[in-house]
Order: structure tokens, then C-alpha cells, then sequence
């Protein structure tokens, strides 16, 4: 995996598993003894899953053949996706079974320290940099394995380390998340906007013009045509109102409907607050801002 990933950060290859870009070759041998066994390679194979299923498998049947006192053939085999096993090839696998030959018009090429220097300067970020700056936001190796494992959205969430780190990690909480039913679509996406029309989207949020609910709606507009978020938000009649006054008057009535709710906060049951928020959210079309409605709630049921 990390050879993969290593391929595309530094944009050798595409390492499409799907279209061969890339493939596997795996090599397993058992023993008896700590002597080396004979290996069997099982060659092409064309995903993670089938190489963990081609290993496990090659480890059983090279098993059961010692366990039964018949010998292990030094082959080519091939993996079966469908009946999920190995199958023989071919058994000529020595360097004299392939006529290999000196060819004279093929001369050895020397790289000099410079040339080599000169590539390491030139070389893209690699997976293991992007660890590093990741690990910084505060997110699980778990999480961010996740953002590395694509690298259009690990770069975009790089730059948008620039904004600050809750952007950052605004930003690429939603990238991980689906924005389109199309896999092959899925993975581009992250490169088809401006980071910094993410960076304003997350700064909405954070500044509760927009709701985190209301921000996804609006990010899959803005990843699909790249138009402002203000605008989709605000054509979409998506932000947030934080007019005290407005609000007032829909949290007094939510109270004037839900009598025993509000008792129930009053009497110290705070977890009934979570229900006259979600009346007010309800009340305006999801518009108000939840912290300045619980805030509201509080101050008119005098807690």
C-alpha cells in the first residue's frame, strides 16, 4: 500500500489497480524446518484483497502438501477471484528456463550525486510528510490514514492548513465523506474547487452563519458548479439567523407550546433543552443559531 500511495504522490503513476496500472506479484514458501522452502510465485494480481487472499491461500495449500509428504512444485500460479485460489501456470522458474543473455547495446548508466540531489529537490511531498503535518490537528492515525489514502484530498487539506487548524480539519472531515454516487468521480472531486472557497464555507460555520447540517448542502453545490458558498447559501436561503430578536419570539412560543418540556429544564432536566432547541430549529427551517437559542431558552425560563 505504502508503494502504491508513494507511486501517486510523487505522479509516477496513476496505480490504477482497476485499469493495471499496477499489479502484484507475491512470492510464499513454507518449511518444515528453518531451512528456506521452495516458493511458488502467484503473479498479476490486481487489488489488496486478493493479494491478502492469494497469500493465505498459497500458505494453506503449501501446508497440506507437507502435511502429506508430496513436495512443493517451484511455479508460476495465477489467482482465481472468483473460486478464490490459486491455479498452476507455469513450472519453469530458474534463470536459465528464461534464455536470459548479456545484451552488449544496453550500457550501464551511472546517476552522479548531483543528478540525484537535483531529483530530491524537485520531489513532491510523499505520504510520510503528509503524516507528519496531519498528525498536528490533533486527528487519530486512524483518521488520517484516511486523508492520506487519497492524495487530491490530502493536498487540499494541506493548503488549507494555511487558514488555520479547524479549518484544516473542517475541510477534510467533509472531503472523507461521499459527494458523489460515481466512484470514479469521487476522487477528483477535491481538486475540482478553490481551496479557499472551502476555507470561507468552514469560516461560516464557525462563525454560525451556517449550520453544520446546512454546510453540506451547500458544500456539494459548491464542489459541483465551484460558485461562491455565500451565494448558494444565501439562494438557497440557508444561513443562520442570529437576529435576537427574531429568535426571542420563536423560542417564546416554542415554550408556550411545550409547557412540560420546559417544566422539565426548569426542574434541572437540561437534557429536555435538546428538544426546545430542536423545536426552535424546527420553528425557523433550521435557520436559527443553536447556541444563541439555547442561550434564549435559558434567559427567558430564568435559568
Amino acid at each position: 500500500r505504502e508503494l502504491y500511495l508513494r507511486m501517486r504522490y510523487a505522479d509516477v503513476s496513476d496505480a490504477n489497480l482497476y485499469y493495471g496500472n499496477m499489479r502484484f506479484d507475491v512470492n510464499v514458501s513454507v518449511s518444515k524446518t528453518d531451512e528456506l522452502g521452495t516458493r511458488t510465485e502467484t503473479k498479476n494480481l490486481n487489488s489488496f484483497k486478493s493479494v491478502e487472499k492469494a497469500v493465505e491461500y498459497e500458505i494453506e495449500r503449501q501446508i497440506g502438501l507437507l502435511e502429506k509428504g508430496e513436495k512443493i512444485v517451484q511455479e508460476t500460479r495465477g489467482w482465481d477471484d472468483t473460486k478464490q485460489q490459486t491455479f498452476s501456470q507455469r513450472s519453469k522458474e530458474d534463470a536459465h528456463d528464461y534464455r536470459y543473455m548479456p545484451d552488449p547495446d544496453l550500457p550501464p548508466i551511472v546517476l552522479d550525486d548531483a543528478y540525484v540531489d537535483s531529483i530530491k529537490a524537485d520531489m513532491p511531498k510523499l505520504p510520510d510528510d503528509y503524516r507528519t503535518a496531519f498528525s498536528e490537528l490533533g486527528l487519530t492515525d486512524a483518521v488520517v490514514e484516511d486523508i492520506v489514502a487519497t492524495p487530491d484530498v490530502a493536498r487540499t487539506v494541506m493548503e488549507a492548513m494555511s487558514a488555520g487548524p479547524e479549518h484544516a480539519k473542517r475541510i477534510a472531515f467533509w472531503l472523507m465523506q461521499p459527494q458523489t454516487e460515481e466512484p470514479d468521480e469521487t476522487e477528483g472531486v477535491a481538486t475540482a474547487v478553490d481551496v479557499a472557497k472551502l476555507v470561507t464555507l468552514s469560516e461560516m460555520v464557525a462563525a454560525n452563519k451556517l449550520s453544520s447540517t446546512a454546510a453540506k448542502d451547500v458544500l456539494a453545490e459548491v464542489l459541483k458548479t465551484g460558485d461562491d458558498p455565500e451565494k448558494i447559501a444565501e439562494a438557497k436561503n440557508l444561513l443562520q439567523v442570529s437576529d435576537e430578536g427574531a429568535i426571542a419570539e420563536i423560542v417564546k412560543q416554542v415554550l408556550a407550546d411545550n409547557p412540560k418540556a420546559a417544566g422539565d429544564v426548569q426542574g434541572g432536566e437540561m437534557k429536555a433543552i435538546g428538544f426546545l432547541v430542536g423545536q426552535v430549529m424546527k420553528a425557523s427551517k433550521g435557520k436559527a443559531n443553536p447556541a444563541l437559542s439555547t442561550e434564549l431558552i435559558k434567559k427567558q425560563l430564568g435559568i
